[in-house]
């Protein structure tokens, strides 16, 4: 049994991943602002500690093997809400975070990047060995913690995880992420509004996520540093009819243009021996049956944007 520090772990992913580690015996402290609300249930060896990790000093690390770290503000217009909150949230905290990880002999950190490190990229394979040319304050704020993170490598076990867009279902819903938004559009209004849709997004089933995050957990002597993951590079166009394809829907392209165009090649982790398992159909299949069986619904807080205006972040 490992005992897991997960900060974020309230969150869209990270409420999926404590629940997984949980049921595969372990024991996870899950810190988290909550301000979206906690979707977990007590279960044996779940501690569940409501701390904005800004205040890093009363951050648990007694008998950690390793931490893993998903909380964060999260996308482009999240944080041009608040700048500041950001930065001090994204990264100052961070390097709090991996510093007191590192006092308290903590074996391994796990850091949640994001994909959008890159910036626009020409080449169609967007490999871990690629500069980083961050185009927003979101994706500049995790390119700095990466390299916060990569000057302890010394020190502690690092494996820094660039996801792609994430999609699929959690207790935690989120409809502002590109399959998620494009699937409630079509489930609610038999449409869907897409802005050019020539821009692409590398994509990420949300157990995929997930059994990533295992996979470096519980193999804690892979190689070191920065890992891509996402697998279905596609058009906003292309992930729309694949919503089409599923729930009978218009497609509607309005003019306005997304500049945001992200690839990703995954190669270097699947050579770890990752293996992938779900697909974007599999989400769009699923977030259907969920809410068709009002396994949630929709609110402010499945927007991230608006709920932290609400909040007012």
């Amino acid at each position: 049994m490992k005992h897991i520090l997960l900060t974020g772990g309230c969150g869209y992913t990270g409420t999926v991943l404590t629940n997984s580690l949980i049921d595969l015996g372990n024991k996870v402290t899950v810190v988290d602002t909550q301000w979206f609300g906690n979707y977990l249930t007590p279960k044996k060896n779940l501690n569940v500690i409501k701390l904005d990790i800004r205040n890093h000093n009363k951050v648990p690390f007694e008998e950690v093997d390793t931490v893993v770290h998903l909380a964060n503000i999260a996308d482009d217009p999240s944080v041009e809400l608040n700048v500041e909150l950001s930065w001090e949230v994204n990264v100052l905290a961070t390097q709090k975070l991996i510093e007191n990880s590192i006092r308290n002999k903590v074996k391994q950190f796990i850091f949640a990047s994001s994909a959008s490190v890159y910036g626009i990229k020409e080449e169609k394979e967007v490999t871990e060995d690629l500069s980083l040319v961050p185009i927003s304050t979101y994706n500049k704020t995790k390119m700095i913690s990466e390299r916060i993170i990569k000057s302890y490598e010394n020190e502690i076990i690092i494996h820094c995880i660039r996801p792609a867009t994430v999609c699929g279902y959690s207790p935690r819903m989120r409809l502002d992420l590109s399959v998620n938004m494009l699937t409630i559009q079509a489930l609610k209004f038999k449409s869907m509004s897409i802005f050019g849709g020539n821009q692409v997004r590398p994509n990420i089933h949300i157990q995929d996520l997930v059994n990533v995050y295992e996979h470096f957990i519980f193999n804690p002597n892979l190689s070191g540093g920065f890992y891509n993951a996402g697998f279905e590079n596609l058009k906003i166009i292309e992930i729309a009819k694949k919503v089409a394809d599923i729930i009978p829907s218009e497609i509607i392209v309005k003019n306005k243009h997304d500049p945001r165009t992200y690839r990703q090649n995954s190669d270097k982790l699947l050579l770890t021996g990752f293996k992938k398992n779900f697909s974007v159909s599999d989400a769009i299949k699923e977030l259907k049956e969920k809410y068709e069986n009002k396994k949630f619904i929709e609110s402010d807080k499945c927007y991230t944007v608006k709920w932290m205006k609400e909040l007012n972040l």
